[in-house]
């Protein structure tokens, strides 16, 4: 496999990732009621690259399979197929997962059920140090630990505490002051906004650009909120049902949507500043992952979709408008590329 040179631009290339899940009833089960096995596509054939220093969102509804890319990416879950080349390493080879294993790290959605109830704030945070044996020394890991609770807007004193005694703003603070603890370099951060109030969301979002500013550090930002991911990103990619239709500069993601499902997620936005838009809801529900439409698994809920779209995959092309967008209709150009309000 090629790899890229150390001077590479692109920090982390995902290729064509899968990840399936047997979802099936207990063998005898299956025997007495004469039901096959049934697997599920959480992700089936996800793509993208992220260059050093920036931030991709990837957003969808609930059950696209935006956390799971973020598991497998970690190591948390094992591809079914596919690779992940982190800074030219494929980290399919288990000497490169462990030589690279402390430069990546991630911020959970709940910042509690991340957190050891029984453990001190002190530990927690120095635990990825002790891990990876950076520090040895008490006095210096202490001095780490009282240095990264600084860093996260808390203070030194607070080490002594337990999780249950931060509010949830506080508990996410000393997650992401325990996933900076290694020194890493990219960040998976998988909804870390949405269990908090949207003002405790503005102060989370705004240190974590802050120390993205200060060292250098890139994320692979999972939302479902878009006014969040238009906060802190670079570039979007918008999936649905395991696969990701578009991806593309923010700004373009937002004034020029090309793929219908990406067109109606922004028309369910709220209209916040009164332009007068109409709030159109994203129609029909969400097929069963289990046993997915063929062709374009959003055909069923597009209203541009014609008999290509049920029976041919698209795939995702680069546009010459910018960006990338899997969508028949876009690529034979019979939708007009529209313009957000």
């Amino acid at each position: 496999m090629s790899t890229n040179t150390a001077d590479s631009k692109v920090l982390l290339d995902v290729r064509d990732i899968a990840r399936d899940f047997d979802v099936s009833k207990p063998w005898l089960n299956r025997v007495i009621e004469k039901q096959p096995k049934q697997i599920l596509k959480a992700v089936d054939g996800v793509s993208f690259t992220i260059n050093r220093g920036e931030t991709l969102a990837l957003v969808g509804e609930s059950g696209c399979g935006k956390s799971t890319v973020a598991r497998v990416i970690c190591g948390l879950y094992e591809p079914t197929r596919g690779a992940i080349v982190f800074d030219g390493a494929d980290m399919a080879i288990p000497e490169n997962r462990e030589k690279h294993r402390k430069r990546f790290q991630m911020i959970f959605q709940d910042p509690y059920a991340s957190l050891n109830p029984r453990w001190r704030v002190g530990k927690i945070i120095a635990e990825p140090i002790l891990s990876h044996d950076l520090i040895k020394d008490p006095v210096q890991l202490k001095k780490r630990v009282d240095e990264l609770l600084t860093q996260v807007g808390l203070s030194p004193l607070d080490a002594e505490k337990f999780p249950h005694e931060f509010s949830g703003g506080q508990r996410q603070r000393i997650s992401i002051a325990r996933a900076l603890s290694s020194n890493p370099e990219f960040l998976v951060c998988d909804e870390p906004t949405s269990a908090l109030d949207v003002s405790v969301q503005a102060q989370i979002l705004n240190l974590m650009k802050d120390l993205q500013r200060e060292f250098g550090l890139t994320y692979l930002f999972i939302s479902h909120n878009l006014a969040v991911v238009s906060h802190i990103s670079n570039r979007v990619g918008v999936m649905y049902l395991g696969r990701v239709v578009e991806i593309a500069d923010t700004k373009k993601i937002f004034q020029r949507p090309l793929h219908p499902y990406t067109q109606m997620l922004q028309s369910a936005i709220p209209d916040l500043k009164m332009t007068g838009k109409q709030r159109t809801p994203v129609a029909g529900e969400v097929p069963n992952p289990l046993n997915p439409p063929p062709g374009c698994t959003f055909h069923p809920r597009c209203p541009h979709a014609y008999e290509r779209c049920k029976v041919e995959r698209p795939l995702l092309l680069e546009h010459e408008d910018g960006g990338q967008v899997a969508c028949h209709a876009v690529q034979d150009k019979r939708i007009p590329i529209r313009l957000a309000a």
